[in-house]
């Protein structure tokens, strides 16, 4: 006779169910606790506004002042701004980075350690760093300038309304740009040899192999660069802060930055959730679309 399985223990078995459970609780609860009630909180904080007496219910008319306050949609262009030009400089530099790199050049190894280098720096330090730089008296920058026999008595790079943005835009772009390069450059050693080859046996120059065969197949790595840092530049806060503070006369006040002050300066923490809520939609909207575009590059690759 053939001796009957050993089955385990009611209990046992329970425990066993339980058992993965009893070790993702701990997770689930901090996560919870991290991001669900601060989300629930904050929609909450929206629908009231805080007074010495109190809080007062005023349901939507915070969300309603977004299209009345003229500091929100300065802020807002600001924002667009910044955005826009940042991302555009930072995708061209790390496309050519990587191209450059993607070759067989000397020290490439060297090289690619060199350009991370900005990247490793915690954004507080950088902002410190080109405040630095960027310092009208003892600065580098016009120091340099200075050497080359140009006038810097004018030059005032965070001080000046015209130039003030577009000098935060730069160092966004001197730190960020080789995380966009590192993205880029794994998507070029991913494309197959065998496009290339097929190419130069038809003849195709060096620009109709990067029309044709590159970019196209280098697309779902753009795509995912563009999301990463645009989902990132829409709340650029501490580079401003540490540089700008939005400044002067609030050239280079961003939404972030905005939301800061109506909470912590003003005290309108019911505006300023209403704010957060707003940029959190939009940044969500964004990020659907390109996730689709991406989903529908990888179907059509």
């Amino acid at each position: 006779m053939e001796p009957e399985p050993i089955t385990a223990a009611p209990h046992t078995r329970r425990w066993r169910n339980v058992f993965p459970y009893a070790f993702l609780a701990p997770t689930v609860v901090l996560l919870l606790a991290l991001t669900v009630y601060p989300l629930f909180y904050i929609v909450r904080i929206s629908l009231y506004r805080l007074t010495p007496g109190g809080e007062v219910f005023v349901g939507m008319e915070n969300f309603l002042r977004l299209f009345q306050d003229a500091f929100f949609h300065q802020a807002l262009w600001h924002t667009l701004v910044f955005a826009a030009v940042a991302l555009a400089l930072e995708l061209g530099l790390g496309l050519v980075l990587a191209l450059l790199l993607d070759s067989r050049i000397r020290a490439r190894g060297l090289w690619r350690s060199l350009f991370l280098l900005p990247m490793i720096l915690p954004p507080v330090v950088a902002g410190v760093i080109w405040r630095l730089i960027y310092n009208p008296n003892f600065g580098v920058l016009n120091g340099l300038l200075q050497a080359l026999g140009i006038d810097t008595t004018q030059l005032t790079w965070l001080a000046d309304p015209s130039v003030a943005l577009l000098s935060v835009i730069f160092v966004d772009v001197w730190e960020w740009t080789p995380f966009v390069f590192l993205i880029l450059l794994a998507g070029l050693q991913a494309i197959p040899e065998e496009p290339y080859e097929a190419a130069r046996m038809d003849g195709a120059n060096a620009w109709q192999v990067f029309r044709d065969i590159t970019l196209p197949l280098l697309r779902p790595a753009i795509l995912v660069a563009v999301l990463l840092r645009t989902m990132d530049l829409l709340r650029i806060f501490d580079q401003v802060f540490i540089l700008t503070q939005g400044g002067p006369g609030g050239a280079t006040e961003t939404i972030s930055l905005y939301i800061y002050k109506t909470a912590f300066r003003f005290f309108d923490f019911g505006y300023a959730a209403a704010m957060s809520l707003a940029l959190l939609v939009a940044t969500l909207i964004l990020s659907r679309l390109f996730i689709r575009l991406m989903q529908r590059t990888g179907e059509t690759a």
